[in-house]
């Protein structure tokens, strides 16, 4: 018998694909905050940025401005909203997207066990009557895209009709863009950290719902780390979003973010230009982290998401012991970003010298 619901859809190659998701940055709490995602811009053109997770209530009644606030070159940048209220999460919407957002992303996927006392995250899963509620209150409030970051199950419900179902009742409130983790979340007995690492990833099914979805665009999220990797993975797939990855090795976001659009140049030898060396990131980072020191912010709070530029490199080690000791002093300056850059180049001269 044929299955109508999948008959009345078009089949994927008749479905232009939204390259708008090709290239994510995860939301990570404590980590892509508005300094990392300035840094990251500087690497990824054009990856869609989101913001650590913020709690609807907070946008609501807190100060926005602490919560909120980013720089223009961050665009294409999400805001990212924990929450379970429709109400709540419609005001909060309305309000990031006032503040400028591109996007609102509900998180439908964090484990951790503060978030699932509050009743949101993973949890959610559970009640996709109530994800739908939220997300149709949320798309009468803004006219930005409003998406879904999920897993692919929690605890027993681990296969993919939960997977299936959920998504289904989520798109029907409007609904046309999942981020999808590849693994289950397991909310009781293992940590944050430990669910981003010991269930096992499971493309399949996520390839599967794009496939018997198509109109919907779903993008990968889940153990991405390279730009070979990104290839196989848009063949099939609307997009990738890299995590820790991203931030603990930012040329990897960097070479994704590369590979993502090889034929959009518009002038000869365009796409496939050299990644710019890190001493260049540099140099565009200085401005802006002068900017913030300026307002009052301290320095420790942007140098200590840019440790990793030099990863893998020669002259790493030199970068975050320079930034490590120098850049958490209340009286650091800008200058000890320059102090850093030298001392990586020349721990680097030196390498290449003996080799």
């Amino acid at each position: 018998m044929v299955d109508e619901r999948t008959a009345a859809r078009p089949a994927m190659s008749a479905v232009p694909p939204d390259t708008r998701w090709r290239v994510c940055a995860a939301p990570m709490m404590d980590w892509s905050d508005r300094h990392w995602r300035y840094f990251a811009r500087l690497l990824a053109p054009r990856a869609r940025l989101y913001s650590e997770m913020v709690v609807a209530n907070a946008i609501v009644r807190g100060d926005r401005a602490k919560l909120l606030d980013f720089d223009a070159a961050e665009h294409p940048v999400a805001l990212q909203l924990g929450g379970a209220e429709a109400a709540m999460l419609a005001d909060a919407a309305a309000i990031g997207e006032q503040w400028g957002y591109d996007e609102v992303n509900l998180n439908c996927g964090c484990p951790s066990d503060r978030v699932q006392s509050a009743t949101f995250g993973a949890c959610l899963m559970a009640r996709p009557d109530r994800v739908a509620k939220a997300v149709e209150a949320m798309r009468a409030a803004v006219r930005v895209p409003v998406t879904v970051k999920c897993r692919i199950g929690i605890d027993d419900h681990d296969d993919y009709g939960f997977l299936r179902a959920f998504v289904d009742e989520v798109a029907s409130a409007g609904c046309t863009t999942f981020v999808v983790h590849a693994r289950i979340a397991i909310l009781q007995g293992l940590s944050p950290k430990q669910n981003r690492e010991v269930p096992p990833l499971r493309y399949d099914e996520v390839l599967r719902l794009k496939r018997e979805r198509p109109e919907l665009t779903v993008v990968l999220n889940g153990g991405v780390k390279t730009a070979s990797e990104s290839l196989v993975h848009w063949r099939d797939l609307d997009g990738v979003m890299l995590g820790r990855e991203a931030y603990h090795n930012p040329y990897a976001l960097a070479a994704v973010d590369a590979a993502a659009w090889p034929i959009e140049a518009t002038s000869p030898g365009a796409g496939t230009e050299p990644l710019p060396v890190p001493g260049e990131i540099v140099e565009r980072l200085l401005p802006y982290v002068e900017a913030q020191l300026a307002r009052g912010q301290r320095l420790h709070s942007i140098t200590r998401h840019v440790l990793g530029l030099y990863a893998g490199r020669p002259g790493a080690r030199a970068w975050r012991r320079v930034l490590s000791e120098l850049g958490p002093r209340p009286d650091a300056s800008a200058v000890v970003l320059e102090r850093a850059r030298d001392a990586a180049e020349r721990a680097g001269s030196s390498a290449e010298a003996v080799v």
